[in-house]
């Protein structure tokens, strides 16, 4: 095989390589009901958020069942995740840009939610917890208001 031939080879390949990516999204999105053709949906409930060396703020989230919630998480010291189980939501929170992550709270109950991307020492104690109510339910102003990542750890 002459220079030539390998050239043309090469170029097929790399021609094969970048049809098939370009049918995979470069990231996953949550937005299954989002309004058509903007990737997100505009009747969210937005809810902004921090990352940092081993907590999240707020460490507790609540909302209501059936509520759209949008997560904008913001890594501020390096690379973090933030994964739910539950939810199946496992993002990667590259530091100093902000993530939107959006679902529907379809079940009620408490979904603990974690680091999942390894960030130091204290990686396994990286949690906080969603709280989804009834859709009913009404709470008192102090509950409403987002909860520190240090009365999340005193508890």
């Amino acid at each position: 095989m002459n220079r030539s031939d390998r050239g043309t080879a090469l170029l097929a390949v790399l021609v094969v390589i970048a049809v098939t990516l370009s049918h995979y999204p470069a990231r996953p999105t949550f937005a299954q009901d989002a309004a058509p053709g903007s990737g997100v949906s505009k009747d969210a409930k937005e809810i902004t958020m921090t990352a940092k060396k081993y907590e999240y703020d707020p460490a507790v989230i609540t909302v209501k069942q059936g509520e759209r919630v949008r997560l904008i998480i913001t890594a501020l010291d390096h690379d973090h995740g933030f994964k739910i189980d539950a939810l199946q939501i496992d993002e990667l929170l590259k530091k100093g840009e902000p993530t939107s992550i959006e679902f529907t709270a379809d079940m009620t109950g408490t979904f603990p939610f974690q680091c999942s991307h390894f960030c130091g020492l204290g990686h396994k104690g990286m949690k906080g917890e969603l709280i989804v109510e009834p859709a009913g339910s009404h709470r008192s102003p102090d509950e409403n208001s987002p909860e520190s990542a240090e009365n999340f750890r005193n508890r």
